[in-house]
């Protein structure tokens, strides 16, 4: 009964790429979407970035992974069905969806803008309330609060924001650093520290980056516009810097 009635729920064929055990190797993967409900949007999957986390996942370093796990949550597409009652989205759209693809929408956490505090949240893939599998798919379906209108002068390419783009904006808007004149410093030149860069000097600021490793310089200051660069490891240029 209870496989028969995930069927009936589930009647979409979906192709995609999962691990199966710890070794967090990905093979073919056949599984079923949820149909599209009156709120759902689904799309056909065109870019799905590759995060740090998603690699965690695989291999259950964290310890909450079920298997078998489809990952990706950076994920960019083309609309091709909405549900009667969605308002925002229609067939042909360019869509993106980040880490939540639902949540209770009842509780103080879902009216205060803080889904992914609410004890009902569905994350993207491997979720532990209801099974979920993630962007390294051809298809996906989400409810339509979950999914975003993405900008018609950005590449889908640029799927990456929706996870590591927000992960740096979010701060430096939050704590009012997207003013111009001021002096930032960005410590690391990672995935996240290179996205920063670039959103402070947008921004108007000047922009230090602090690094262990010499050979990153170039690419702070030539290639992505900081101001300064200080090897964090040489206590004479941190003295100078500071």
């Amino acid at each position: 009964m209870a496989a028969n009635s995930y069927e009936t729920e589930h009647p979409v064929k979906a192709f995609g790429w999962a691990a199966r055990d710890t070794s967090g190797l990905l093979s073919p993967f056949n599984f079923s979407r949820r149909a599209t409900g009156e709120k759902d949007v689904q799309f056909k999957v065109m870019y799905c970035g590759i995060c740090h986390s998603d690699l965690h996942k695989l291999k259950n370093e964290w310890g909450n992974t079920k298997y078998p796990i489809v990952p990706g949550h950076e994920i960019v597409g083309v609309v091709t069905e909405v549900g009667s009652k969605v308002m925002n989205f229609k067939a042909g759209d360019t869509v993106g969806v980040g880490c939540l693809v639902g949540s209770c929408r009842k509780c103080e956490n879902c009216e205060s803008d803080l889904e992914n505090f609410c004890r009902g949240v569905i994350y993207t893939y491997n979720s532990q309330v209801t099974p979920t599998y993630g962007g390294y798919s051809d298809i996906m379906v989400a409810d339509e609060h979950f999914i975003l209108k993405w900008p018609e002068n950005l590449p889908m390419e640029a799927a990456p924001l929706l996870c590591a783009g927000i992960t740096t904006y979010s701060p430096l808007k939050y704590f009012g650093l997207d003013k111009p004149g001021m002096h930032i410093g960005v410590v690391g030149l990672g995935g996240l520290g290179h996205m920063a860069v670039k959103y402070a000097k947008a921004f108007g600021s000047t922009v230090t980056v602090i690094s262990t490793s010499a050979s990153k310089k170039k690419e702070a200051v030539e290639h992505l516009g900081s101001d300064s660069f200080l090897i964090s490891r040489n206590p004479e240029e941190m003295q100078v810097g500071s």
